[in-house]
C-alpha cells in the first residue's frame, strides 16, 4: 500500500514538472544564429520597443482604473491588479531586452574589431630575406 502511494506521487509529480511553464521571457530568437551578434541586437530592440509600447499602453490603463473605480465594481480591484502585474512583466521584458542588446552591441563591436585586426594582420607588410638580416 505505501508503495502504491510513493509510486503515485512519484508520478503525479514527474507529469506536474512535465507540465510545468519554463521562464519565457526571453527566449532565444530562431532563425538567428548565436554569432550574429548584429542581428540579436535589432532583435532585442525591437522586443524592447515593444515592451516599451505595451508597458505605455498597460500604464494608461491602469490610470483610467484608479481615476475611476467605481465604474469597474467588483472586479476593479482584480483588473487592477492584473493590469499591474502586466506592468511589471513588461518592466522586466524592457529591462533584460536592454541589457541584452547591450551586451550584444559590445559583442559585434569587439567582433567587427577583431576581423579589422586580422585583415591588418593578414594583409600587413610581406618580410623579405634582405630585412631579416
Amino acid at each position: 500500500m505505501k508503495t502504491l502511494k510513493l509510486s503515485v506521487g512519484i508520478l503525479t509529480l514527474i507529469i506536474l514538472s512535465a507540465c510545468a511553464q519554463m521562464n519565457a521571457s526571453l527566449i532565444a530568437p530562431k532563425g538567428i544564429a548565436n554569432n550574429d551578434h548584429e542581428a540579436l541586437v535589432h532583435y532585442y530592440e525591437t522586443v524592447a520597443e515593444e515592451a516599451r509600447s505595451n508597458l505605455q499602453k498597460n500604464k494608461r490603463i491602469l490610470a483610467a482604473y484608479e481615476a475611476r473605480p467605481y465604474y469597474y465594481g467588483r472586479r476593479g480591484l482584480d483588473l487592477q491588479s492584473h493590469t499591474s502585474a502586466n506592468i511589471r512583466a513588461h518592466e522586466k521584458t524592457l529591462q533584460e531586452s536592454l541589457r541584452f542588446a547591450e551586451f550584444h552591441k559590445r559583442m559585434a563591436t569587439k567582433q567587427r574589431d577583431d576581423s579589422i585586426n586580422k585583415a591588418k594582420v593578414r594583409s600587413g607588410p610581406k618580410l623579405a630575406l634582405d630585412d631579416l638580416e
